[in-house]
């Protein structure tokens, strides 16, 4: 049976997405017999063209989509460039890989607090300029969406700059450096010129992905970006959630056209790509070896250390404002410091928590559990995950949430499970699923086979050699791929709310509802709840294989890896 959990891993990624597209489609040409919608009709789309401020929401997507992508990938690139082999490199990753835990509603939030007309930053500057309230200049919301960029960029350099780290050794960088270095190239002319062709086309459909959730984001977009109008994606959602279901045909026609952005900004990128493609090719070979790169590799070293101090302090910041008691601008800290809003926030919040336990494990446990019956498929078979496999697996992350989410909803209403558990946990695996197999197929794949081998030729069955040698080698592996799996799950906002017909109220679900009010203490809350799920996640990922193999020095070491 083995060799069908491919397929019907495949299917459980793929077909509810095929399903929700379809679901959408149809009632943005009017089909829709549940709401009597049976013949088709381009009134969806006329109702659509006229709604106010559609091409500002349009360009905000794709503008601020394409903007944050772009940088994300220069920082990490340059980043990379300039510091690979170096302590410099190392200590940042071990930075930037917690902060990879960090969902990314919270990671908005942190920010919003630290930037904010009353936020530290600018409490900070009122200490030596003397003012006494916060200046009249709208930070948040800003119309050109900045905040919203840089928010989108803070988040989306850790998970960048690890993959690229899972892409190096494949392109044996190390050697290739000192090849460039005994050339008389510079650090990052070298890297550009020789290593950068060969690891990118590896870090690609990540690097797409993120162009899709940077063009369609909803919770970050809620909380940084301008509301009038808001990125389509967000007002797509407010017509979804209006109590006129007449609303619905509409909604369906914007969530293609929220598609149709996403393909335009890939093909955008696509085409950007190929003329950087022929432009390096020229640079490569023009004989400038630009050894002077000191100044550069300052900058790169200040960009990648504030995006990644932006997301601490603002963790920060939200224990703070979790405690806060009267906080009056301009002081630095509060006046005094109080857990009353704790104390009368704990029965929802652990209603909340477990909510939140309820639909995550189980999407978790069967993910892990898909992905290593598929990779102890590649090892029996001989036969590793091709480009077509990898795409499909990338493929939810590819199309927005938003374009299959409410015909998904449709779909499970169908087969009678809207408004389930079951459903909601169907739809966070549907997410949960890549990102687990982007975790667990590294280590995996670059276990020794000698092990399972001498294993075989004791006598062991395959399935004996999965469960006593190679499980146990990888403990700590599949262990953070469930606490990668587990941060996911906890930071999707879309799904439960719209599959779970807003029944199913989780820490994410309800730090966004909050973004809407004034209350920082509540929200403070709420947010550091999301942060802290994922790091006892990967706390108990290092601590159980430390505690399992504490007297076997070999399998610490191995679990190490």
């Amino acid at each position: 049976m083995l060799r069908f959990i491919p397929i019907l891993t495949i299917v459980l990624m793929i077909g509810p997405v095929s399903a929700g597209l379809i679901g959408t489609i149809l009632p943005a040409f009017g089909i829709l017999p549940a709401l009597g919608g049976t013949t088709p009709s381009l009134d969806p789309w006329h109702a659509l063209v006229a709604q106010p401020g559609l091409g500002a929401s349009i360009r905000l997507s794709l503008v601020n989509g394409l903007i944050a992508t772009f940088v994300s990938v220069a920082i990490v690139m340059l980043f990379c460039a300039a510091w690979q082999g170096t302590r410099t490199f190392h200590a940042l990753q071990r930075i930037l890989s917690p902060i990879l835990s960090v969902p990314h509603a919270t990671a908005a939030f942190g920010l919003a607090f630290l930037i904010a007309p009353s936020g530290w930053f600018v409490r900070v500057v009122a200490q030596f300029t003397g003012w006494d309230r916060p200046p009249d200049v709208a930070i948040i919301h800003d119309p050109w969406g900045i905040a919203l960029i840089a928010g989108l960029v803070a988040k989306e350099i850790p998970f960048l700059f690890l993959m690229t780290l899972s892409a190096l050794p494949q392109a044996d960088t190390d050697r290739t450096a000192q090849v460039t270095a005994s050339l008389g190239y510079g650090r990052i002319a070298g890297w550009f010129k020789a290593t950068l062709p060969r690891i990118y086309p590896q870090i690609r459909l990540p690097v797409l992905a993120v162009l899709a959730y940077s063009t369609s984001v909803v919770d970050v977009a809620i909380i940084l970006a301008p509301t009038t109008p808001a990125p389509l994606a967000v007002r797509i959602l407010g017509w979804l959630s209006d109590p006129d279901l007449a609303l619905r045909f509409m909604a369906s026609s914007a969530a293609v056209l929220q598609l149709l952005i996403v393909i335009a900004a890939m093909a955008i990128w696509i085409a950007g790509e190929r003329l950087v493609a022929v432009i390096g090719a020229r640079w490569a070979i023009d004989g400038h070896r630009f050894k002077q790169d000191g100044a550069v590799r300052g900058v790169s070293a200040v960009m990648a250390l504030v995006a990644a101090g932006t997301v601490v302090l603002g963790l920060v910041v939200l224990l703070v404002w979790s405690v806060a008691g009267f906080w009056a601008f301009p002081d630095l800290l509060p006046r005094g410091f109080s857990l009353r809003v704790w104390a009368r926030e704990l029965d929802a919040i652990g209603n909340s928590l477990t909510t939140t336990l309820l639909i995550g494990i189980p999407a978790v446990v069967i993910a892990v559990t898909l992905v290593l019956a598929c990779l102890e498929n590649e090892v029996r078979t001989g036969k590793p995950a091709g480009r077509r496999a990898m795409f499909l697996t990338y493929l939810p992350l590819l199309v927005p949430q938003i374009s299959f989410m409410f015909g998904l909803q449709v779909f499970f209403s169908l087969l009678g499970l809207e408004r389930t558990l079951v459903s909601v946990v169907l739809g966070h695996l549907v997410f949960v699923a890549p990102y687990v197999f982007l975790s667990l197929s590294e280590p995996f794949r670059a276990l020794d086979p000698r092990y399972g081998q001498t294993a075989l030729c004791l006598g062991a069955s395959p399935t004996r050699v999965f469960w006593q040698v190679r499980l146990p080698l990888l403990t700590r592996a599949f262990l953070t791929a469930a606490a990668v799996g587990l941060a996911v799950t906890v930071g999707q906002y879309l799904p439960t709310l719209l599959i779970g017909a807003g029944r199913f109220a989780t820490v994410t679900t309800e730090a966004v509802a909050l973004a809407s009010g004034g209350d920082r203490r509540m929200i403070g809350i709420y947010g550091l709840f999301q942060m802290v799920l994922p790091f006892a996640g990967f706390a108990l990922a290092l601590l159980i294989p430390a505690v399992l193999f504490c007297h076997r020095r070999g399998m610490g070491a191995q679990n190490k890896g």
